[in-house]
């Protein structure tokens, strides 16, 4: 897969007061490398302050496809995830979604 292929995309959100990652950032950003056709997540990251929620969240969101909307990630992310951080890590995907959308409605013209 070429580099036209793939976009890069970052939601943004608060984080909680009280948490680690908090100390070092003021918001949680959400990344995503995307398959520009079919809206495949294929890698994912965070700015949760540990290497091993970072990798979590790459494992809960990668194989989504977010022309299926976002309910889903959403969904896993409730079901899977307890922490501080959780309201900010649905933020900011909704926010990750909101830019695909955007993306695809530029592109689509």
């Amino acid at each position: 897969m070429n580099g036209k292929n793939i976009i890069f995309i970052a939601g943004h959100s608060r984080l909680p007061e009280g948490m680690a990652a908090q100390s070092m950032f003021q918001t949680l950003t959400v990344t995503a490398e995307i398959d520009r056709q079919y809206g495949v997540i294929l890698q994912c990251s965070c700015t949760l302050a540990t290497e091993h929620g970072r990798e979590f969240i790459n494992q809960l969101f990668r194989g989504y496809s977010l022309k299926n909307g976002i309910e889903e990630p959403i969904k896993a992310i409730q079901y899977s995830y307890s922490g501080k951080a959780k309201n900010a890590i649905i933020a900011a995907l909704k926010d990750l979604y909101t830019q695909f959308n955007e993306l695809q409605k530029r592109e689509s013209k």
